[in-house]
């Protein structure tokens, strides 16, 4: 026997979690296939942290995720920039935009158990878990079939739309047979969570490097989680530094402007590579966050990015008149998220070339750069509106904030 639903989402991630919370509210049937088992959050949702976009905010504000937080509220309400070894910064504050904040930093872990609570609450989902996706079958009376593994052995699902929400190297998209492309930054970023000697003030500070961004995020617990770009060659280097000699990088890193760093958590660490699927969709199925687009974390881009990919499918299946797998809804979709995607990915992935070229002859421009940038207003406002996520043609839900 085959289980049917309207939406199967592989991956109970960040993204996949998301839409699942999204589509409950419109009624829709959908079943959730994830790794892990029932008490257990995927690996993602660790001490890491993440920068949410004031349009995110107000997404999972208005879909009940962002009440059940149980960690301080952090909101970014000033964001400096300055690469090393150039003259000039910028320095922008919410408030000149009519904005009490950017956006909000997020424990991932504190994130994961919010999801988990509302999805615990939602009436038309099923969880397949632990599950492992196993491969696509065919579509027939429009629906297609879905493989999935867990205890009992492989069992078959039926959905109008199935989506690849399983990361970077999806095996939804593998099956889909949709090809990538990558670029290797030859980066690894080190992620921490920093205590200092002040209590972070709502600024957020990005240093730019030869070897990567350093990026500094206000924590409501009195901490900073830190981020810190290193080439490739020297990750292990870094890895086995001491505390006291991390910690003394890190100052060397981003300087005194967020005081004296005094103690460190753990340090985890990510090899930077792009990952662009070449095609967002196929026969009733699609691709959202990682799975379709894994970027350089610069500007904190990638989650927001997924989110509204998510959102937007949401939109367009509570419109649809006509099935969530149609092609005039795959089509939709993809025109919708274009825009969009194309921008950010040309954001992130020209402003991590270009602040990291260590060429002398680039030192000059991007000085100018920044000195251009922190006198005009229409850059500043174009910065601005990437960052917190209102760039193009975005999803209803992230352009209300819910009081």
């Amino acid at each position: 026997m085959s289980a049917n639903h309207d939406v199967v989402i592989v991956g109970g991630g960040l993204v996949g979690a998301s839409l699942a919370i999204a589509l409950d509210g419109l009624g829709v049937d959908v079943g959730l296939v994830e790794a892990t088992p029932g008490g257990t959050l995927p690996a993602v949702f660790d001490q890491r942290s993440l920068s949410f976009a004031a349009a995110t905010v107000n997404a999972l504000t208005a879909l009940g995720v962002m009440q059940r937080l149980s960690n301080a509220d952090s909101p970014i309400r000033r964001i400096h920039v300055s690469r090393a070894g150039d003259f000039g910064r910028v320095v922008m504050q919410a408030q000149d935009y009519g904005r009490e904040a950017f956006g909000q930093v997020v424990v991932a872990r504190d994130f994961g158990q919010a999801l988990e609570a509302r999805l615990g609450e939602l009436k038309h989902l099923t969880r397949y878990r632990p599950a492992t996706f196993v491969g696509l079958g065919a579509s027939a009376e429009g629906r297609r079939d879905v493989v999935i593994a867990d205890a009992d052995g492989e069992r078959r699902l039926q959905a109008r739309l199935v989506v690849g929400a399983d990361g970077t190297r999806s095996a939804v998209r593998q099956s889909l047979g949709i090809d990538v492309t990558e670029h290797d930054y030859l980066q690894t970023l080190f992620v921490a969570r920093v205590r200092p000697a002040k209590a972070p003030d709502g600024c957020a500070y990005e240093r730019f490097t030869d070897t990567g961004p350093t990026a500094l995020l206000p924590r409501g617990d009195r901490h900073y989680g830190v981020v810190h770009g290193v080439a490739r060659d020297e990750a292990d280097a870094v890895m086995a530094l001491s505390d006291t000699a991390w910690l003394a990088r890190l100052q060397d890193a981003v300087g005194w402007r967020a005081g004296r760093l005094l103690e460190s958590g753990p340090r985890s660490a990510y090899p930077l590579i792009q990952v662009l699927a070449k095609k967002l969709v196929g026969e009733r199925a699609l691709l959202l966050g990682n799975a379709a687009q894994t970027i350089h974390p610069l500007g904190a881009q990638g989650f927001n990015l997924g989110l509204r990919d998510a959102l937007t499918l949401a939109e367009l299946i509570g419109d649809a008149s006509q099935d969530a797998g149609s092609d005039a809804l795959l089509q939709a979709y993809v025109q919708r998220r274009g825009p969009d995607r194309e921008q950010t990915l040309a954001f992130s992935d020209g402003l991590a070339r270009l602040t990291s070229n260590a060429s002398p002859l680039m030192r000059p421009l991007r000085s100018l750069g920044l000195v251009a940038a922190a006198q005009a207003t229409p850059v500043q406002s174009f910065l601005v509106g990437g960052a917190m996520g209102f760039r193009g043609q975005v999803p209803e839900l992230c352009r209300s904030e819910v009081r």
